[in-house]
């Protein structure tokens, strides 16, 4: 975290009283909270400082939620912030959505204020691989090439066929977990517990959905997956080598 006694949170949400009332019951849980109410402010914010936790709504103006959650991720300073997105939208499909573009967790308004702290402190007990720029990437291991797919985990750089893909923090973890056990089948509950780390509030659905995203990707017809295999039944295991 930027502050061990105060986790800094980013909350984008226009609506003024939702705004104040997260920022409220956020600061009672001793965080500090800086709110904004449009999504270009936002970008240029989260492009700027380095936050502990990003809550994002799915309709603002300026820059929606789900296109500044893939230009977060896509970004540097903030590119594995666990982001927690807010919406008024209940169908499940917008739910999926909003996890594919890149947010850890989904929270459909009208919501508890309970709920959401209990949420927001699931997400920050989640460490982040990469604290600083500086990090050596040790925590994973060394570089592995499997199946033309090149991980160097000390530069968070993934090539394929010599062109490097762009890679959420999550989506990085599950490639260099199966690709180092390439042939090892993983059941989603095992991906759950090793990916997420004991986080509360995802199901074995955000695997599918972690999944789906690795694909798209990694995959040259993510409809038909060479590399990243679906074992039915079971889970998932990279193709052995």
């Amino acid at each position: 975290m930027t502050q061990a006694s105060h986790p800094r949170v980013l909350i984008v949400e226009d609506e003024p009283n939702i705004r104040e009332l997260v920022c409220l019951h956020l600061g009672l849980e001793g965080y500090s909270c800086e709110g904004v109410g449009d999504g270009q402010e936002a970008l240029k914010r989260a492009e700027r400082d380095r936050f502990d936790l990003l809550v994002l709504d799915l309709m603002i103006p300026g820059l929606d939620g789900l296109a500044l959650c893939r230009a977060v991720r896509n970004g540097r300073t903030n590119h594995d912030v666990p982001i927690l997105m807010l919406t008024a939208r209940r169908d499940e499909s917008d739910k999926v959505v909003g996890l594919e573009s890149g947010a850890d967790d989904y929270l459909t308004k009208p919501f508890g204020v309970r709920e959401l702290v209990a949420r927001a402190r699931a997400l920050l007990r989640r460490p982040r691989a990469v604290a600083a720029p500086a990090s050596n990437g040790d925590e994973l291991g060394p570089p592995v090439t499997v199946h033309g797919v090149d991980i160097d985990p000390a530069r968070r750089r993934v090539r394929i066929a010599g062109r490097e893909i762009e890679l959420t923090d999550q989506e990085f973890r599950l490639l260099y977990l199966l690709a180092t056990h390439a042939g090892i089948v993983f059941s989603r509950e095992a991906l759950l517990a090793k990916i997420w780390r004991g986080d509360t509030f995802v199901t074995v659905r955000s695997v599918d959905t972690l999944v789906k995203r690795l694909r798209r990707r990694i995959e040259s017809d993510p409809a038909n997956p060479h590399l990243l295999l679906t074992v039915w039944g079971v889970g998932y295991k990279f193709a052995e080598t």
